[in-house]
């Protein structure tokens, strides 16, 4: 049977914009490399099964639920959003400063008299994600009403208005709108901008999503499947380090009792029968005030290593 070079090929989408350069290097520690091309578009990999391309994270679930992507990274916040109906790899706790899960918020303006999300009632809120933001107020009893609704002749000043925001939402508390729903990792813009978080609509992370045709072809779901195994091994690898060690048997208990692994450290015989190598995984704030606290206590030869990956 003759296998077509398009068979052989995953097409991968890949966020562009804030999340870019965090998963270009969440790619490069898993062992694949990208090249972006002049147009910053195509994104060439060291991996001849894989063609990459640059799209918003806010567009992928659409292009991967459409077909026009094999997978692709994105917040799980923008499939919810689309209503994709895609297939969830895994998920991927990174983001584009942090190793935290992000949240969409609602905030008004800390001296306004909204204090919960009932008050807004008749009110203006501006947000990007409005399918998120309308879900969330119905979920509140509330009935969401979009710019174009509210001229309609049954509409009610008990409904709330959500409008989309091209940016710079926050800056638009009071003067513009009463109250926005914005995504946030650390809430230093909102406290920027006098902002004070009422409630959290989602939390969400990055997630490696499939085609459902894409994943019921073999060689793709296998694909996508090493793929997804070395991106969360290269995440949890992050802050980690291996530590080595010579140990007198007489001193391993103590030593034992001092380790904070991961999980039970390796043992393994030397040439001297009275002398056993100590391995484990640890985080590596820990290894500062470790090594000397080791060293008191017999450890002898201790080695500090990087980590790139570790696979469950």
């Amino acid at each position: 049977m003759i296998v077509s070079a398009e068979t052989r090929l995953l097409k991968l989408g890949l966020p562009k914009g804030s999340l870019q350069d965090a998963t270009l290097e969440l790619f490069r520690k898993a062992g694949y490399t990208f090249s972006i091309g002049d147009r910053q578009y195509h994104a060439r990999c060291d991996d001849p099964e894989i063609r990459g391309t640059l799209v918003r994270s806010q567009e992928m679930a659409r292009y991967v639920e459409d077909g026009h992507f094999d997978c692709g990274l994105c917040g799980l916040d923008w499939v919810r959003e689309n209503q994709s109906d895609v297939h969830i790899i895994t998920d991927l706790i990174y983001s584009k400063v942090s190793r935290r899960k992000v949240r969409w918020v609602l905030a008004a303006h800390k001296d306004s008299p909204i204090f919960k999300a009932e008050d807004l009632r008749g009110k203006t809120v501006a947000t990007e994600a409005v399918g998120l933001t309308a879900q969330y107020f119905r979920g509140k009893g509330m009935t969401p009403i979009t710019p174009a609704d509210r001229r309609r002749p049954d509409a009610t000043k008990g409904e709330v208005l959500v409008e989309f925001s091209w940016g710079a939402t926050e800056v638009k508390v009071p003067d513009l709108v009463d109250a926005i729903v914005e995504v946030t990792e650390t809430g230093s813009s909102l406290r920027a901008n006098n902002l004070e978080i009422i409630d959290t609509v989602m939390e969400s992370n990055t997630v490696f999503i499939a085609n459902k045709d894409a994943w019921a072809d073999e060689f793709k779901q296998r694909k996508m499947e090493a793929i997804a195994m070395m991106l969360k091994a290269s995440i949890d690898a992050e802050g980690r380090v291996g530590l080595k060690m010579n140990v007198r048997k007489a001193d391993l208990e103590n030593i034992k009792d001092s380790l904070p692994s991961i999980t039970s450290p390796t043992v393994s015989q030397l040439s001297n029968p009275d002398w056993v190598a100590v391995e484990i995984v640890l985080h590596e704030k820990d290894v500062r005030d470790l090594i000397p606290q080791l060293k008191v206590i017999g450890a002898e030869g201790i080695i500090e290593y990087p980590l790139n990956k570790i696979v469950d």
